[in-house]
């Protein structure tokens, strides 16, 4: 059996990511689900790049402040207190504005893990599922 008690953010950080961003997978050695605890000052993004997931499933829930979270249809914005998931194959660019007020803390949880985000380009790429 394992458990495990923890304060994310005493955890190191995460090298060459645009946000401070504290891995509870990599902390816990978790297998099957991605965690991490997110700090994105105004001008930053949550994840390295627009993108989506073939198979993972993802949330995200504001600790503090406010996300946006950018897809193909439309622009979110998710509140403290709030969550926000998203379905394999949908396009997704969490981020904090460049002109917002104060920076966010994203609890954000996905599976499986080893999915890695695919590059989405909005002005190029068609949705993911509608080739």
């Amino acid at each position: 059996m394992g458990y495990h008690v923890l304060d994310p953010l005493a955890l190191p950080g995460t090298d060459d990511h645009p946000c401070d961003r504290h891995s509870i997978s990599e902390a816990v050695d978790l297998e099957t689900l991605a965690a991490a605890v997110y700090d994105i000052d105004p001008g930053e993004q949550l994840s390295r790049t627009y993108h989506y997931h073939e198979q993972r499933e993802e949330l995200f829930a504001v600790l503090a402040g406010e996300l946006a979270v950018e897809t193909p249809e439309e622009t979110y914005t998710v509140g403290e207190g709030e969550l926000f998931v998203s379905e394999p194959n949908s396009p997704i660019r969490p981020h904090n504005p460049a002109d917002a007020d104060d920076a966010v803390r994203v609890l954000g949880v996905g599976a499986p893990q080893y999915d890695i985000g695919r590059p989405y380009d909005p002005d190029t790429d068609e949705a993911p599922g509608n080739d």
